[in-house]
């Protein structure tokens, strides 16, 4: 019987429940033995993630995956290919997201392979072989011997060869999967990769607050310095760095703007550790102070903001889509006090934007992946109230033209939420103390 290939199955792929092992998110694998595989003794390896001191995360979730498949099946995933951004200039390698983690390996050019049998299942891993000649201009990979025997395929080949093994492979295969959609209930190992990114990204988010800055560029590219300091691996996204009226732009990314003293900064940035992202907003006075305007509409989006936060808990009974109604309501109640007219569908001015995301491996992930899941221990979210005034004789004078959003990256606990961006400050009195020190 030919193989039947699907689009997609999203329902089989759902990671493992691990135990707590901070060593996961230790640095890469830098033993002789390992460094021998890639090269000679002491050379720099290819990179890694940081889950690989234990390649048994990858293979847990591998297990775990065949194990929800029907007889006779495989799945089929090709890794990212190299994205140019003019000519012969490159942008930075990225991992196709659920080859990365299936396999942990990060590199182009290779093809994964899982075959369930009868008991078990077999990883097939074509990547390029060694090529000293290559490797002297493009640096060091992994090679066919180092697929094997570090990242623990059970049958490994060169990639240009796949299309006379693939088929040998596939012989008794009746149904191929290609397009894995992996749900995110995050392992322990996942979840402290995105509190160390989460820890470091708030850290340089503070720092940045502690600082009077005339430009978004400036801002921008001060974030990125700290995050490589703190042994992030840089930008998990583009940021939004917004001065004034710029902030009601949701995805604004030109970061070229000059920044006045007497308007709000908003800046939407995180840093990634292992790929593992984190994502955070906060919002202040370019000048470290806030007006009484500023500080009344601040302090209504964070309120709504720390109720919701308080519900991000498996016991609350809440999804997303729950959570957002919850926070739409609290943001109304909290306007109408200051003043907005907020009736009829005026909220969907203010507020136009969903409350919150799942976060992993991706800044959205995964796309398809329902609001309307009940959360559950594990789970990684965003919460990013926000308030966009437009400049118009719509709304109270005293707050026009003013955008805030304030949002945190939360993993869902079974009877308390876990934050896992606290370091970044968001309170008025801590904000303005850090112009003090």
């Amino acid at each position: 019987m030919a193989p039947t290939w699907l689009a997609s199955q999203p329902a089989c792929f759902k990671p493992p429940v691990l135990p707590s092992n901070p060593g996961f998110c230790a640095a890469a694998a830098t033993s002789d033995t390992v460094s021998g595989i890639f090269g000679p003794v002491g050379a720099v390896p290819p990179v890694v993630p940081p889950l690989v001191r234990n390649l048994h995360e990858y293979h847990d979730r591998r297990a775990r995956l065949i194990a929800s498949l029907p007889p006779n099946s495989a799945v089929l995933l090709p890794s990212a290919e190299i994205q140019f951004k003019s000519g012969a200039v490159f942008h930075a390698f990225r991992q196709e997201t659920a080859f990365l983690y299936l396999t942990g390996f990060c590199e182009p050019e290779s093809l994964a392979l899982l075959v369930k049998t009868d008991n078990d299942y077999v990883f097939h891993l074509w990547c390029r072989p060694k090529n000293p000649k290559q490797e002297q201009w493009y640096g060091p990979w992994s090679g066919v011997d180092a697929a094997r025997d570090v990242w623990n395929a059970d049958e490994a080949g060169d990639i240009g060869r796949v299309e006379y093994e693939l088929g040998k492979a596939l012989r008794d295969v009746t149904r191929i999967y290609t397009d894995a959609e992996i749900t995110k209930h995050g392992s322990p190992a996942e979840v402290a990769c995105m509190r160390r990114a989460g820890q470091a990204s708030g850290r340089a988010l503070t720092n940045a607050m502690r600082q009077s800055w005339r430009y978004e560029k400036d801002l921008a590219s001060f974030l990125e310095y700290e995050y490589h300091k703190a042994g992030l691996e840089g930008s998990a996204y583009i940021p939004v760095v917004a001065g004034g009226q710029k902030a009601l732009l949701i995805h604004y990314v030109l970061n070229n703007g000059h920044l006045n003293e007497d308007e709000f900064v908003l800046v939407d940035a995180g840093g990634e550790y292992g790929t593992y992202i984190t994502d955070i907003t906060r919002t202040w006075p370019v000048n470290g102070k806030f007006t009484p305007a500023q500080k009344d509409l601040y302090e209504a989006v964070l309120s709504a903001q720390r109720h919701s936060i308080s519900l991000c808990r498996e016991n609350a009974g809440m999804t997303l889509d729950k959570l957002h109604s919850v926070t739409e309501t609290s943001l109304r109640d909290n306007l109408r006090q200051l003043g907005f007219d907020v009736g009829g569908n005026r909220m969907d001015t203010l507020f136009p934007h969903h409350v919150g995301h799942y976060i992993g491996l991706d800044v959205h992930d995964v796309p398809g992946y329902s609001r309307g899941t009940a959360l559950r221990e594990g789970h990684c979210i965003t919460i990013e109230p926000g308030v966009y005034v437009p400049d118009d004789d719509s709304w109270p004078e005293a707050f026009r033209g003013m955008g805030i959003r304030i949002e945190d990256s939360i993993a869902v606990g079974e009877e308390h939420p876990h934050v896992l961006t606290t370091e970044a400050v968001k309170e008025v009195v801590d904000i303005e103390a850090l112009r003090d020190s």
